[in-house]
């Protein structure tokens, strides 16, 4: 992966998670060395940040259940069980991604976690109103066109009260970031390879805008968060009549 990239458009290649024909040991280490950028980059923010204002939207509930995809080993969900706990929020989260290393690693991580559960199953395949909240962080950059709508309008249909969305800011300071500390901090070839491509797979101001249109969902709402980062919520329509009092 090349340290010099035009980022005008999001780029199309497939990052080497998206073939399922690899995997074993070299995906387990890579998911160990992503945990490590997702704090140095701060990547849990923008969800715990989207998943507040969703919840405080449909009333601040003492209950909530969250289905994160496409989740990896998950780590991401540390931070909204420290939330919960903070706010008195009986929280259950389930993981869901569809490789054997991702789960391996999730169970692992979160083994004496009780609010933890663990699915390998596709994304597509999951039933309406799965749980309160659907999320996805770092997932969506893997899919444009007709396949990212139709991934977030199924995202839309598991979840009860809404989406919450956390991806990459395509820009050159956060490419050019994540291309050094992939160096430094790894020599796994996923994490040198996809880290600076999903950077370039990501999104602008502008991709949210032309989302946003597509799925025509006037009230999605996108906010730039540290570090590079988008935090993306789309209220479903249960969720906007019970916040307007219907």
């Amino acid at each position: 992966m090349s340290f010099f990239r035009i980022l005008s458009a999001r780029a199309r290649e497939d990052e080497l998670m998206d073939d399922f024909s690899m995997g074993g040991e070299e995906l387990s280490e890579a998911l160990k060395h992503l945990r490590r950028l997702n704090k140095i980059f701060a990547a849990p923010g923008p969800t715990r940040a989207g998943v507040e204002k969703l919840w405080r939207a449909i009333g601040s509930p003492d209950k909530l259940t969250i289905l994160d995809v496409g989740a990896g080993s998950g780590d991401v969900n540390q931070k909204l069980l420290q939330w919960a706990e903070q706010k008195g929020i009986l929280l259950k989260i389930t993981l869901v991604d569809l490789t054997e290393e991702a789960c391996e690693e999730a169970r692992r991580l979160f083994r004496n976690e009780p609010r933890i559960k663990v699915r390998r199953v596709d994304v597509m395949e999951l039933p309406e109103g799965s749980a309160d909240i659907v999320t996805g962080s770092q997932f969506i950059h893997h899919f444009e066109g007709k396949q990212l709508v139709d991934m977030v309008s199924h995202m839309l249909r598991a979840s009860r009260y809404g989406v919450v969305i956390n991806d990459i800011h395509r820009h050159p300071v956060s490419y050019a970031a994540v291309w050094i500390t992939t160096r430094i901090i790894s020599r796994n070839r996923y994490i040198r390879h996809d880290g600076p491509l999903s950077v370039a797979k990501g999104f602008t101001g502008r991709d949210w805008r032309d989302l946003k249109q597509q799925l025509n969902h006037d009230t999605m709402t996108y906010e730039w968060k540290p570090l590079f980062r988008y935090s993306v919520v789309i209220p479903s329509i249960r969720t906007l009549s019970q916040s307007n009092g219907l």
